[in-house]
């Protein structure tokens, strides 16, 4: 417990968190506009008072609002794992820009306690990262969807799945990070190294299985889920999706890059020098 507290400590002592948080903030916003633009449901949402059409119509029309509802209520997610990997990886490669490693090791010669603190630490600080963006859009979603004309949705057990699913994809990028963090060491590097495989690997990936799913089949298109930032947009997912793997895929393959990086994270840390 004292080393999450000395590792949670350090992170407060600089000024990297609230920059990135003020990045986030920002980028939560923007991503907020960005579904409200994008969300399609003012038609179907009208036809759902007083609907005659058939009880299929019905369940269809009852998803497409809770689908849209659960995306609004998880906005921010893209941009705010990605800080809070950022962070996490901070966390690590900062002992070796400000040359504390040594020192830090020297106090404490377990490492993989170490290693540990910094998971618990970046988790419990990417579960306060998503715990801010959900209360944001628990206070403005609302307002979007009454605008919308489908209310609220938060009576639906679908919307309360997809939040706390996100706060396991916010815990499961930290962990990530860290693991990134020990194999990077640079701080500069791994910042630009983790950005730009994060945005580039998402677009890219989602370019490449769109172009060849129709040519190749639609086993392939399943495969997106194997990239970490689809299968974490499939795991909040309201819904199962037509077409896409379940959502608990998404977690699965989350899960398994998260244990794969702090194992792997740990493993090098007790084994390389420390200089």
């Amino acid at each position: 417990m004292n080393l999450v507290k000395a590792e949670l400590f350090k992170i407060r002592s600089t000024s990297t968190w609230w920059i990135l948080g003020l990045v986030t903030f920002v980028l939560w916003a923007l991503t907020l506009l960005i579904n409200w633009a994008g969300s399609t449901v003012n038609a179907s949402a009208e036809s759902t008072e007083g609907l005659t059409a058939d009880q299929a119509e019905q369940v269809r029309v009852a998803n497409e609002a809770v689908n849209v509802a659960s995306n609004l209520y998880t906005s921010g997610q893209f941009f705010g794992v990605l800080m809070v990997m950022l962070l996490a990886a901070i966390v690590v490669t900062n002992e070796f820009f400000h040359q504390t490693a040594t020192t830090t090791f020297l106090v404490t010669p377990r490492r993989e306690s170490v290693v540990l603190a910094k998971l618990i630490a970046s988790t419990l600080l990417g579960l306060v990262f998503w715990l801010v963006t959900t209360l944001l859009n628990l206070v403005f979603v609302p307002f979007i969807l009454d605008a919308l004309n489908i209310g609220s949705q938060l009576g639906e057990p679908a919307i309360w799945r997809a939040v706390g699913l996100n706060a396991l994809a916010y815990a499961l990028w930290a962990i990530l990070g860290v693991g990134a963090g020990v194999l990077i060491r640079s701080q500069i590097g791994a910042t630009i190294a983790l950005s730009t495989t994060y945005v580039i690997g998402y677009f890219g990936a989602t370019t490449i299985f769109f172009l060849l799913t129709p040519r190749i089949g639609d086993w392939f298109g399943k495969l997106q889920v194997l990239v970490p930032p689809l299968a974490s947009q499939l795991m909040v997912s309201g819904t199962e999706l037509p077409g896409n793997p379940p959502r608990w895929v998404g977690a699965v393959v989350l899960i398994g890059y998260a244990v794969l990086a702090g194992g792997l994270g740990t493993w090098l840390m007790k084994r390389r020098d420390i200089a």
